[in-house]
């Protein structure tokens, strides 16, 4: 195993504990359980779940593994703060999407050899990826790790408030 390969293999294994962790975290929720606040006043944990879940779902596209499969997730969930939308899914309805694009984005990751990993994302204009190569899949994939664990952190604080 190269350097590389090693250093992407930790990764792809840090993406996949992370993204287990919130599907068993939220996924084992009553609908009930995921209305609760982290905090007073603020997002639902139904929020962060649907939050994550969009955010994964534009993953698809961003890394050049085709179109989203649920762009509205964005409107409940991203463009829009928590309790401001009239209507959003259930947890039932997101522990399905979070699956599907959990296995869609996990299949689409083990296709990537290590210098596709070092290619530009779909946010990135190739002019300006010749000036910050930085601006490539792998480096997006550990900001979306570390995005998941915030969150995660963010839905096991109620657990500990109310310890």
């Amino acid at each position: 195993m190269t350097l590389e390969t090693s250093l992407i293999d930790s990764a792809l294994r840090n993406w996949r504990s992370n993204v287990d962790r919130v599907g068993k975290l939220f996924g084992n929720l009553s609908q009930e359980q995921l209305l609760r606040e982290v905090a007073p006043g603020k997002n639902r944990l139904i929020y962060l779940w649907g939050h994550l879940t969009a955010f994964n779902d534009a993953l698809i596209p961003l890394l050049g593994f085709g179109a989203r499969i649920h762009p509205e997730l964005d409107l409940m969930f991203v463009s829009n703060p928590d309790r401001t939308v009239p209507t959003i899914l259930s947890g039932e309805d997101l522990k399905i999407i979070w699956q599907q694009t959990s296995e869609i984005l996990w299949t689409s990751f083990a296709k990537l050899s290590a210098a596709d990993w070092l290619q530009k994302h779909s946010a990135v204009s190739e002019e300006d990826f010749l000036r910050e190569p930085h601006r490539n899949r792998f480096t997006v994939l550990l900001g979306r790790t570390a995005h998941i664990a915030y969150h995660v952190g963010q839905a096991k604080l109620p657990e500990r408030v109310q310890a």
